[in-house]
């Protein structure tokens, strides 16, 4: 129910804020983007929300800093890690798919690879801050970085289909 509050304010701002402006640029930029900011509002769904009515909180608890043993899960068999290692995959390979969509002229693997590790990394700094009970890892960063790079593979296997997509959309 708190999450309600954090996708109320995400809607207000892409109605106030992008929505005509990507409008303006053609249909199929305000596709492509609107994909991205939904594809990132549902990330931070599940990673850091309920943010909003937390950040009253956020220093009620102690921080846990970031556990810089990669795959020490893995290694030791704790918990999930399986599961937590495929969901890491799985959730920027859209991402490394839209990136380069959405910033044509930055088309580079190199380029994914930052902006889904800069992703990535935000999202591990604010995880034990906005809730003390959630914990971040190097691995998530690896691994987020892995299905960047995945994505980034399959949108250049598509490209072209993707391409001749956009241009039908825009010329409707």
């Amino acid at each position: 129910m708190k999450e309600l509050i954090d996708f109320g304010v995400l809607i207000i701002i892409y109605c106030l804020k992008f929505y005509k402006k990507w409008k303006s640029e053609g249909k199929d930029i305000l596709l492509i983007n609107t994909i991205m900011y939904i594809y990132l509002s549902f990330v931070l769904y599940f990673t850091l929300m309920p943010i909003i009515s937390s950040l009253p909180f956020i220093f009620n608890h102690s921080y846990t800093p970031m556990n810089l043993v990669p795959f020490i899960d893995v290694t030791f068999g704790r918990g999930d890690f399986v599961r937590q290692v495929g969901l890491n995959v799985i959730m920027t390979i859209p991402f490394g798919v839209l990136l380069p969509l959405v910033k044509k002229e930055n088309a580079k693997l190199l380029k994914v690879i930052f902006y889904t590790f800069l992703l990535s990394l935000s999202i591990e700094i604010l995880q034990p801050l906005i809730d003390g009970f959630r914990s971040s890892d190097i691995t998530d960063i690896i691994t987020n970085v892995i299905g960047g790079i995945i994505g980034y593979i399959i949108y250049l296997i598509f490209k072209p289909l993707i391409v001749k997509i956009l241009n039908y959309i825009k010329n409707r």
